[in-house]
């Protein structure tokens, strides 16, 4: 078999660093060199190696992972900061018979590698290939799909009472960050499977980022345990202390006072009392990248009864300089040069993030009662120039989306103008909250939602294809998606002088190239745009959806079928006007969203059309179909979503000949593997 481009990479920047062992030569008939790693078919193999080969072994995962994403691009830090406690797990365990399930999944990668996926590995995140996080049907020790933060305690604490019913032994670990730690569901599991008293290991992979810095007082009650940790002298003065406590005689007169104050002078000297308090036996601080350590800890731990935590500190973007340099800048990565970590030169227009947060700021300088939230995404959703300048009225509230929403709507009530910052696909996560806290409340709560529409190489878990259908839902609520650079500033200007609960989508990446020379404009709510008139088919789209339509209008035009393009801006309140005119003066419509069309835009122009009676007019709806969309580049996925230009150029040839039915197009569930 041929090596990979990524492999030769690795091999080649090995033999450059001078790295050990002979094995790293050549053959003498040119032949790639055999590593460790080559030899590991499943998790099982682990099991015939020395813990020195362990520690190489190690050491090839990196570079193998280091070498692929400098081709692919993905999730770099988080993955190079987890080899060794992957490698230890993966020794002391049986998977795929014992369960092991990672949080949001970023730091997935060893585990592919040493579980049949090693020839695979090349083509993580490409279409067709290896998904960038666990997923069941890819592999079966992928126990359990991830993409979204803090899931792991629940489903692990599911899989354990499931294992308890039906009588069996296996071992099940959750494996979640600090980060996704801080996040309700994490902590709602731990409390029941405290009270539960289940045989379940908690792994806290602390590396004291999500993917920037944590915030928050969890955060900082794991720097103080830490710190201990990295201190000789505090770790033997706590453990001296805490058995000095325990020995105390109490007298029965004194005995329920005087536990309450050994329990609170516990909490001060004695590391990990928070998990113990939550019915979890605390295992830790340890050192995650000391193998020996590890396997003699988890062996500790799976003999244990009952709840065991154990808590890993860890180094994002271990053994690649640049990556530990700065961990965010290498969360997740574009390709980038292995020699000195740099990503080629994104040339072109500003983003739609970038944007967004430069008008927020804007905006701010004339209004101070303007202030931002965020859910561990500052740098992600643009607002790091807002932070800058407006430092106290920025705040980043960990990876805590429903609270980020009720928080901002006590701050609405106060009197204040609150943008909540969060991707379209986080955004789901706080749905009852925007409902309850926002909504029937009528304040006025700006929703920016980031990574609107099909976002690529993260997949189903990452598409931003569902805010659109339930952003319709809540009574009151204003839903705009702008086409462009200039329409996103008017509508963010537009959102803020609105007293009701608003939101807009706009998409990953950069912007359309419009230029931004002009003062802000506000919209009239509700009001679409007409872009172009012609009298064979109307053409309806939101977002950069309207770009498409008219290059789909110009190759129209050269088989002389003349489409009316109209971008209409609002989902909600829809432009009825123009709907209903044009039903009934061209009579042939075609709506284009890069979202689901269950529920969605679409469907709000045949309801539209359905209560003002309106039964003679031809309809095709483009959209996302009732299936979750792979991984992929995302002009590819568009075009297989029919949502591309030559998609609606396609509907809406089909619809200038068809009978006044409703259709609809979408990618098929069969195309759309979830």
């Amino acid at each position: 078999m041929q090596p990979t481009k990524a492999t030769l990479l690795m091999w080649h920047w090995r033999k450059r660093r001078k790295k050990t062992s002979g094995a790293l030569d050549a053959t003498a008939n040119g032949t790639m060199p055999s590593t460790i790693l080559d030899t590991i078919e499943s998790p099982a193999d682990l099991k015939n190696l020395t813990r020195g080969q362990l520690v190489e072994l190690a050491g090839e995962c990196r570079e193998r992972i280091i070498a692929t994403l400098a081709e692919t691009g993905g999730h770099l830090a988080p993955s190079l900061g987890a080899v060794e406690l992957t490698i230890a797990l993966h020794r002391c365990l049986n998977s795929p018979e014992d369960k092991i399930i990672w949080d949001v999944g970023h730091q997935c990668y060893t585990h592919k590698l040493l579980t049949g996926r090693r020839e695979q590995f090349a083509t993580v995140r490409q279409p067709g290939g290896l998904s960038g996080f666990p997923r069941r049907s890819e592999s079966p020790h992928d126990a359990f799909g991830t993409g979204h933060g803090s899931t792991s305690i629940s489903a692990a604490l599911g899989y354990a009472e499931a294992r308890d019913l039906r009588g069996g032994n296996e071992k099940v670990v959750a494996v979640i960050g600090d980060g996704a730690l801080t996040g309700g569901l994490a902590l709602e599991a731990m409390n029941q499977a405290g009270a539960r008293r289940a045989d379940l290991v908690v792994v806290l992979n602390d590396n004291e980022m999500s993917i920037s810095g944590n915030v928050g007082g969890l955060s900082a009650y794991l720097a103080r345990i830490r710190a201990g940790f990295l201190e000789p002298a505090v770790r033997r003065t706590r453990r001296d202390v805490a058995r000095m406590l325990d020995r105390l005689p109490l007298g029965d007169a004194m005995l329920e006072a005087m536990d309450r104050v050994r329990d609170g002078l516990k909490q001060l000297v004695v590391p990990g009392m928070l998990f113990e308090e939550f019915g979890f036996t605390y295992l830790g601080p340890i050192d995650g990248h000391d193998i020996n350590q590890l396997i003699h800890v988890f062996d500790k731990a799976f003999r244990l009864k009952g709840p065991v935590f154990v808590h890993l500190h860890t180094k994002k973007g271990r053994g690649y300089q640049p990556a530990e340099a700065d961990p965010s800048k290498y969360h997740g990565t574009r390709p980038f040069n292995i020699e000195n970590g740099e990503c080629a030169t994104r040339l072109g227009p500003a983003t739609y993030s970038d944007v967004f947060g430069e008008t927020l700021s804007e905006l701010a300088e004339q209004d101070n009662r303007i202030v931002a939230i965020s859910a561990a995404m500052i740098d992600g959703t643009g607002l790091t120039c807002f932070k800058q300048r407006f430092p106290e009225r920025c705040f980043d509230v960990g990876m805590t989306e429903e609270h980020a929403v009720t928080f901002a709507a006590g701050l609405a009530a106060a009197g204040m103008r609150p943008v909540v910052a969060i991707y379209s696909s986080f955004m789901q996560r706080a749905y009852d909250q925007i409902l309850h806290d926002v909504a029937l409340q009528d304040l006025p709560v700006v929703f920016a939602m980031d990574r609107g529409g099909l976002v690529g190489d993260d997949g189903p878990t990452h598409h931003g294809v569902f805010d659109v259908a339930f952003m319709r839902h809540p009574p009151g609520m204003v839903e705009m998606v702008p086409r462009h650079e200039v329409e996103l500033r008017n509508m963010l200007q537009t959102a803020l002088q609105h007293d009701g609960p608003s939101s807009l989508r706009y998409p990953r990446g950069q912007g359309e190239g419009v230029a931004i020379d002009g003062p802000m404009e506000t919209i009239e709510i509700g009001k679409s745009e007409l872009v172009r008139a012609g009298g064979d088919v109307a053409i309806l789209a939101i977002g950069p959806s309207v770009a498409a339509a008219q290059e789909a209008a110009e190759h129209l035009a050269k088989q002389k079928v003349q489409a009316t393009v109209v971008n209409m801006r609002f989902v909600k309140p829809l432009d009825n006007a123009i709907v209903l005119d044009l039903a009934k003066r061209v009579g042939r419509l075609v709506t284009v969203e890069e979202g689901c069309l269950t529920g969605g835009f679409g469907a709000a122009v045949c309801e539209a059309l359905a209560d003002a009676e309106v039964h003679t007019t031809a309809v095709r709806r483009l959209g996302i179909g009732d299936a979750f969309v792979p991984h992929g580049k995302s002009d590819e996925l568009r075009a297989e979503c029919q949502i591309d230009a030559t998609g609606i150029e396609k509907a809406c040839l089909e619809v200038c000949g068809s009978s006044t039915e409703t259709q609809q197009s979408g990618m098929s569930p069969e195309a759309m593997i979830g």
